[in-house]
């Protein structure tokens, strides 16, 4: 046999041999740690802690659907539109609580139902509304999604509710929002503009953390940015709407980047995007303020805070919102812009409190090389990143760095910190 064929065949042997160790060591490693092979979007910049992909959302029949709402029943009605109504239903057989959409019967509205079924099946993020299940047996389509018990943004910024939302949850609300909102962007198999970005259509959930919803106007993939108006129509809500496309027709990633910026306006101020009454818009009311908005801000921050509120945060949020609402969009930040600068000018006390508190750990963690420290090495530095988005205002660094007293949150940070020592300690 020749030398060059003997040699080929070698080499294939040994690449062969090469790929199937290192296939049988990450399932060891897998099976070790119990990393799940099909996960949600994962992203250790954004906070976001890998978990196993749920049950894919099932399909219901439509005596199930009359069965869960009481054949329709109006006293299972929690929410109203233009085009769907949503009950509230309880699943068998633990009864638990789900929002059940029925949209309008409609050739035009049913295709509208499979176009936002279709965005829905693509997404998986702890900021967006899951997809429970759904029904297309009939043309009046229905969506069955997590039942989120908090009502919306809006009603809680703008309701007759006597609490207001304080400022640190406002600002983890906006963080977290930006985080869904890449993850549509950039996240995702396919680009997705969610293309109505409002108040209104972000939940919150029993420990008051967003979950945006309302898919019914979204755009996936590049034809979103180059069909003109006439093929779909009208996107978007008044206060909301980006002015270049209203212009142009065109919608882009950075149509939501401007929705994102008069919602993130709305959070600072209290104030809605669009007062019907006095039919003037909030970009507009605050104008001349955004124009210094580094020096301005104390006089955009909702008065009913009653100055509890962090400076510096209110600053870096204003500018934000400032460069959202530009009017050159290719000028507006990236949604990943917004995630890293959040991150950044967010947080700070609790960054320093908790580097003061167990600042020894990262020394530690720098000693690890085994596998398990790793992985718990990784852990604590994804809770920091949460636990920063969460807590970015909290005024009591004192308390934490001399009495030793953390919020209950963050009680797996000093399991975690404990862990770590000890690994570090047996090396």
């Amino acid at each position: 046999m020749d030398l060059p064929v003997v040699i080929g065949l070698l080499s294939a042997a040994l690449l062969l041999h090469v790929a199937l160790a290192s296939f049988a060591y990450m399932i060891r490693l897998f099976r070790r740690h119990k990393i799940p092979f099909a996960c949600v979007h994962d992203d250790p910049e954004l906070g976001l802690v890998a978990k196993p992909q749920p049950d894919a959302p099932r399909q219901f029949g439509w005596a199930e659907v009359e069965s869960l709402t009481g054949n329709f029943a109006p006293s299972a009605v929690i929410g109203e539109g233009g085009f769907s109504t949503v009950y509230l239903a309880r699943l068998p057989p633990d009864a638990v609580p789900v929002a059940l959409k029925l949209h309008r019967s409609s050739e035009r509205l049913h295709r509208a139902f499979r176009q936002e079924l279709d965005v829905l099946l693509r997404l998986r993020h702890p900021h967006i509304v899951p997809l429970l299940g759904y029904c297309d047996d009939r043309e009046e389509g229905v969506l069955v999604f997590e039942f989120v018990p908090n009502g919306s943004l809006h009603e809680k910024l703008h309701g007759d509710s006597s609490s207001v939302l304080p400022w640190a949850r406002r600002m983890a609300i906006a963080y977290q929002l930006a985080q869904a909102l890449d993850y549509l962007h950039d996240g995702c198999n396919v680009q997705i503009v969610h293309g109505d970005v409002k108040a209104s259509n972000v939940l919150l959930d029993g420990r008051l953390e967003p979950k945006l919803c309302d898919f019914g106007s979204a755009r996936v993939g590049f034809s979103a940015a180059v069909l003109p108006r006439a093929v779909h129509p009208m996107l978007g809500s008044p206060g909301y709407i980006d002015p270049h496309y209203l212009r142009t027709g065109m919608v882009t990633k950075k149509s939501d980047v401007y929705s994102f910026g008069v919602l993130l306006l709305e959070l600072i101020t209290g104030t809605e995007a669009f007062d019907s009454a006095a039919e003037r818009m909030l970009t507009a009311a605050v104008g001349p303020a955004l124009r210094d908005p580094e020096n301005n801000a104390g006089e955009l921050v909702d008065r009913r805070l009653a100055g509890e509120y962090d400076a510096a945060e209110a600053a870096a949020a204003a500018s934000m919102a400032a460069a959202c609402i530009g009017a050159n969009p290719s000028l507006r930040p990236s949604t990943a812009e917004l995630v890293r600068g959040m991150a950044e000018k967010f947080c700070n006390w609790l960054k320093r409190a908790l580097r003061t508190k167990v600042g020894h750990v990262f020394s530690a963690m720098m000693m690890m090389t085994e596998p398990a420290a790793n992985s718990r090495r990784n852990l604590f530095a994804k809770r920091f990143e949460v636990m920063s988005s969460a807590y970015p205002s909290f005024n009591k660094e004192d308390k934490i760095v001399t009495t030793g007293k953390l919020p209950h949150e963050l009680g797996g940070m000093e399991s975690s910190a404990s862990l770590m020592m000890n690994d570090a300690g047996r090396k």
